[in-house]
C-alpha cells in the first residue's frame, strides 16, 4: 500500500542520521492578528478583504499529507473567508527558494523545515517568511509499536526501557521480530543501536525488509498471526489508523545519546526517543501584513498527527482521490476546523 510518497519517507529517514543537528531559525509563537475592526482609527489600513485584495497560493507538495492540507485549506480560505485560491504544485526546496525570493507560493501547509535548513533560514533572513504554527499538535514523528492485543499485558502505556524484563514472559517460545526498516535507510542503524541499548538483543530477531512496500507486507502478516512483535515506523500514515496499534513510550530524547546511535559503529548505545522534527505552516510575510485573519486562521490550524492518519487511510480506499477526501473532511469536520477559523466548536 501507499501511505507516504517513497521520496519523503527516505528523507525524513536518511535525516536521522544525524538528528538534531541541522540548525533552523523559527520564529517564536507569532502571535494571532487580530481581525481589522468595523471602525478602524484614523490613519490605519484596512485591507479591502479578509484576503488581502490578491490571490492567496498554496503550494501542494507531491506527498499525500502535504497535498491533503493544500486542498483542505483552499476549500476552507475560499468557503470561509472569500479568498481566490491558486493551488501551486512544488516541492520542499522550491518552495522555499521562491517564498524567501518572491514571497510565492504564500502557504507551505507542511515545510520539513529540517530538511532544508540553509533554504530556511535564508528565507528567515530575508524576512520574506515566517512559520505561523506546527503544521501537526505532536512534533515527534517516528517511534516503535506494538499490536494493542500485546500492549495489554502491560499494567499501563508500555516503554522501551521496561521490555527486557516484560518480553521473556510474553515471547517464552523465544525471540520475537522486530521489523524495522530497510537496510540501507538510517533508521535500521538507529533501532539496531537502540535495541542493544535497552538490552534486547537476544529476545528479538531484528527483519529488515528490502524496501517500504515489503516493511508493510510483514506487518500485516504479523498482525494476521497474531503472534506478538514489535516495529519501527513513522507518522503521519495510514497503517497506523488503519491496523490496532500503541505507541511504546521511548523515554527522553538524550542528545549525545543519538548522536552515537546515529552511528554505524556506536561503542556504548544508550536509551534515546527519536528526536524531534520541525514540520510548520510556512507563510510569506504579507500574509501577516496584508490578510491578518487568514494568518490568524494559520496559526490555528495544527492538526493531530491521528487525524491525518485517519485522512491518508481514506485515501487508500477504492476510488478516493485527494481532492475527494479533502471534500469530505471540509463537510464532515467542522467540529476541527471551526477552531481555526475562530469558531466555537
Amino acid at each position: 500500500m501507499t501511505i507516504l510518497h517513497p521520496v519523503i519517507a527516505v528523507l525524513a529517514l536518511a535525516l536521522l542520521a544525524a538528528p538534531a543537528f541541522a540548525q533552523v531559525t523559527v520564529l517564536d509563537s507569532a502571535q494571532d492578528q487580530a481581525a481589522p475592526s468595523d471602525q478602524p482609527s484614523a490613519g490605519a489600513t484596512t485591507p479591502a478583504t479578509p484576503c488581502g485584495g490578491r490571490p492567496i497560493s498554496i503550494a501542494r507538495m507531491s506527498w499525500p499529507s502535504a497535498a491533503l492540507l493544500a486542498e483542505i485549506h483552499a476549500r476552507i480560505l475560499t468557503a470561509e473567508f472569500g479568498c481566490e485560491v491558486r493551488i501551486v504544485q512544488s516541492d520542499l526546496a522550491a518552495a522555499a527558494s521562491s517564498m524567501g525570493s518572491t514571497g510565492q507560493p504564500q502557504v507551505a501547509p507542511e515545510m520539513w523545515i529540517n530538511r532544508i535548513a540553509d533554504l530556511w533560514n535564508g528565507a528567515m533572513e530575508g524576512q520574506q517568511v515566517r512559520s505561523a504554527a506546527p503544521t501537526y499538535v505532536e512534533t515527534r514523528f517516528e517511534g516503535w509499536f506494538m499490536p494493542s492485543a500485546l500492549a495489554g499485558s502491560f499494567t499501563a502505556t508500555p516503554k522501551a526501557a521496561d521490555l527486557a524484563l516484560a518480553l521473556p514472559e510474553l515471547a517464552a517460545e523465544g525471540p520475537i521480530q522486530f521489523i524495522s526498516c530497510p537496510m540501507d535507510w538510517a533508521c535500521s542503524i538507529l533501532n539496531r543501536n537502540l535495541i542493544a541499548a535497552h538490552g534486547l538483543d537476544t529476545l528479538v530477531e531484528v527483519i529488515e525488509p528490502a524496501n517500504r512496500l515489503e516493511m508493510d507486507r510483514l506487518i500485516a502478516e504479523a498482525v494476521n498471526r497474531r503472534q506478538p512483535f514489535l516495529f519501527y515506523y513513522w507518522q503521519p500514515n495510514a497503517i497506523l489508523d488503519q491496523l490496532d496499534f500503541v505507541a511504546i513510550d521511548m523515554g527522553e530524547y538524550v542528545e549525545a545519546a543519538a548522536q552515537c546511535l546515529g552511528d554505524r559503529v556506536c561503542n556504548d548505545p544508550q536509551p534515546s526517543a527519536f528526536p524531534d522534527d520541525s514540520v510548520v505552516i510556512a507563510l510569506a510575510e504579507r500574509v501577516f501584513t496584508d490578510a491578518p485573519r487568514v494568518a490568524g486562521y494559520f496559526q490555528r490550524a495544527s492538526l493531530p498527527l491521528a487525524e491525518m492518519d485517519a485522512l491518508l487511510a481514506d485515501l487508500n480506499e477504492a476510488g478516493a482521490s485527494v481532492e475527494s477526501v479533502a471534500d469530505q473532511f471540509v463537510a464532515e469536520r467542522s467540529d476541527l476546523w471551526g477552531g481555526w477559523v475562530g469558531e466555537t466548536p
